[in-house]
C-alpha cells in the first residue's frame, strides 16, 4: 500500500497520485544536486525515492510523515515528485517554507496562477531528456500521456532552463 501521510480530513488523494519516480530520473539530475546538502524527500510514497537518493550518495531525510505538518528534522533542499492532485497546496507550502526545491511536475503546471503567484521570476526549469515513464505498483509503465519537468527554486543553477 502506498501512503503519502497527509491529513485526509483536508486532502483527498486520487488513485492516480500513486505513481512513483524511477531511479533513472534521480540519476539524470544527480549532477545538479549539491552533495553537501541534506535532502528532504517530501512525499514518501513507497519510500523508494529517498532510498534512491541515498544510493546516489546524498544525505536524505525520507520519512512517512505529513509534508504539510511534520518537518521536525533538519534539511536544506526538498526534492520530490508530489501528488499531482494537490499541486496548488504543495506550492503554497513550499512558498511558506522558503527553502530550495526541485519538484517533478506536469509541464502544464507552468501556466497555473498559483505558481506565478508564489514564484514568478524566481524559478528555474530542468527538462528531462525524454518523457518519464513512472512506476505503478512496482511495475514500469509505458503509457504516461503527459510530459514532466523539474520546477526548481533557489537552486542557483548557471542557467534558467537546463535540458538534460
Amino acid at each position: 500500500m502506498v501512503s503519502f501521510s497527509l491529513n485526509t480530513d483536508i486532502i483527498k488523494l486520487k488513485k492516480d497520485d500513486a505513481y512513483m519516480t524511477p531511479m533513472s530520473v534521480f540519476q539524470s539530475i544527480k549532477h545538479l544536486i549539491p552533495k553537501d546538502k541534506i535532502i528532504f524527500e517530501g512525499f514518501y510514497g513507497n519510500g523508494n525515492s529517498g532510498k534512491y537518493l541515498k544510493e546516489l550518495g546524498f544525505k536524505v531525510e525520507s520519512h512517512d510523515v505529513d509534508f504539510f505538518d511534520d518537518q521536525s528534522f533538519e534539511y536544506d533542499i526538498i526534492i520530490s515528485n508530489p501528488p499531482y492532485s494537490i499541486k496548488a497546496k504543495v506550492f503554497k507550502k513550499l512558498y511558506e517554507i522558503d527553502k530550495p526545491f526541485m519538484m517533478l511536475i506536469p509541464v502544464a503546471t507552468m501556466t497555473k496562477q498559483y505558481l506565478k503567484k508564489y514564484f514568478k521570476d524566481q524559478i528555474q526549469i530542468v527538462i528531462p531528456e525524454k518523457r518519464i515513464q513512472f512506476l505503478k505498483n512496482g511495475e514500469q509503465t509505458n503509457r504516461c500521456y503527459f510530459d514532466t519537468i523539474w520546477i526548481c527554486y533557489k537552486m542557483n543553477f548557471e542557467k534558467q532552463i537546463i535540458f538534460l
